[in-house]
């Protein structure tokens, strides 16, 4: 076999391949015993029709066509493997010419990962936020945690603002009550806005065994979307109480003896906390400069590819899960759809530069993947999946996806290797180590094809299109 490549483009590659006819003897041998399992000749037991007839009764370009169909992908893999191509996606194989007895002539176009050169990155300097906490965060995380452990008692009374009702709900659209429409005994906190539009109005100012009827939009279940007439009925009106800010209320609800060690506690969490935002701020922003130092051309099928799975899954996944179709949710995100196309291709285009160049950096700095990090990483994802590590193994080894948690987890470190020679400054002026947590914010990097930013640090560090993954076969 001889081949030759040429360069259509940088993202794309013509291999033209040369078979002398000797080199299908397996393929055409192949050909013959499929043949005669599946056909019948009188006078002939099944499997033992000689070659010469099957040619005479069948035709010898059946054979042709079987034999060349058998051989095209190993020929195309031996001529992407001799000249150390890294594809993408499936090839655009034609034959070109066909002699019987002599040779076979075929081309395959194919999508091609782009030679990228990776600059020095140690001068890249971002800003991120400085980490403060005021007494008013810690005063409000006390407050937060002190509603928690609020309780309620029966009133006697109109229903006012922060009070805690009880509710039977009966929704109706086009004047007829849906079937999933009907609630009974819904422990409600006026002022929280967790159910309806328009609630806190209707129920404010009832007794128990009032009722009020009000129009909604609703937020789900067979109807969401549509407005309804909802008819709210109280059964009763509770007030909360909220605990004494003291020492006793520290024991309540912490292992701390005092409120100055509950508080301190507080502040340190919310510390943590800013920290953390802080490092994954401090990766989005140097991922955001490194791209910007590199030249990705992107291949067009690729794009393409990654456009529409990122599309299927928001319309198929997330938003059948909410109950939501694809209209309503640009109506509720305020877009136009010539909008959401556009967030969408440019999400697309950034997932898949951010995983040339990570990959491009994990081959220029030989890092590896050892099984430690690779199972922390498997069990976060599984923690992220709602599913025991156990479960997330076997699925991800039975979907043949072992390879891709590889690549994320590299692609997390190669970040990290260049967050570490960036300059990172908080908005004080001051340099910022992010030695302690940049190893874990780094590894714990996807991309689910969203229309959400695709440069989010953790997405982006995991982020491998599906539509980008190596492949050979024909």
């Amino acid at each position: 076999m001889k081949s030759a490549v040429e360069t259509l483009n940088p993202t794309r590659v013509r291999l033209s391949i040369e078979v002398p006819f000797e080199e299908l003897k397996d393929s055409l041998d192949a050909a013959y015993k499929k043949i005669n399992q599946q056909v019948t000749v009188k006078g002939f037991r099944k499997g033992k029709i000689p070659a010469r007839v099957i040619d005479q009764r069948f035709g010898r370009g059946a054979v042709l066509e079987e034999a060349v169909n058998d051989a095209l992908p190993k020929f195309y893999t031996d001529a992407v493997n001799e000249a150390e191509l890294n594809v993408l996606g499936q090839p655009e194989v034609d034959i070109t010419e066909l002699k019987d007895g002599e040779t076979l002539n075929f081309t395959a176009e194919v999508d091609v990962r782009p030679t990228l050169e990776i600059p020095d990155y140690s001068g890249i300097e971002v800003e991120v936020d400085a980490v403060e906490v005021g007494e008013e965060d810690v005063d409000k995380a006390v407050e937060e945690l002190r509603e928690r452990f609020a309780s309620t008692s029966p009133v006697e009374r109109a229903a006012e603002e922060g009070d805690v009702v009880t509710l039977d709900l009966e929704a109706k659209v086009d004047g007829e009550v849906l079937e999933d429409g009907v609630a009974s005994g819904v422990s409600y906190t006026i002022g929280s806005g967790e159910l309806l539009d328009g609630i806190d109005d209707a129920v404010k100012g009832l007794e128990a065994g009032g009722e009020a009827t009000f129009a909604s939009e609703l937020k789900g279940g067979s109807a969401a979307g549509k407005e309804a007439e909802v008819t709210v009925k109280v059964s009763q009106v509770a007030k909360r109480e909220l605990p004494e800010l003291d020492d006793d209320f520290a024991q309540l609800a912490s292992e701390f003896d005092t409120l100055e060690e509950l508080r301190a506690d507080s502040r340190k969490r919310l510390e943590n906390m800013k920290q953390y935002d802080q490092a994954t701020q401090a990766q989005e922003r140097v991922l955001e400069k490194l791209l910007e130092l590199v030249e990705v051309p992107v291949p067009e099928k690729l794009l393409e590819d990654e456009i529409n799975t990122r599309k299927h899954n928001l319309e198929h996944h997330q938003l059948g899960q909410m109950g939501l179709d694809l209209e309503k949710y640009l109506e509720i995100q305020g877009k136009t759809a010539e909008e959401f196309d556009t967030e969408t291709k440019e999400a697309a285009v950034k997932g898949i530069k951010t995983q040339f160049v990570l990959d491009e950096l994990v081959n220029k700095e030989k890092l590896n993947v050892n099984q430690e990090e690779l199972t922390e990483h498997l069990m976060r994802r599984a923690a992220s999946s709602n599913m025991s590590p156990d479960q997330f193994a076997q699925a991800v080894v039975e979907g043949g996806q072992v390879p891709m948690l590889v690549g994320e987890v590299a692609r997390g470190k190669a970040l990290a290797v260049v967050v570490e020679a960036a300059t990172v400054k908080d908005t004080n002026g001051e340099i910022v180590d992010l030695d302690d947590d940049e190893d874990e914010v780094s590894a714990d990097g996807s991309a689910e094809g969203s229309t959400e930013e695709a440069a989010e640090t953790e997405e982006a560090a995991e982020e491998a299109p599906a539509a980008a993954q190596e492949k050979t076969e024909a």
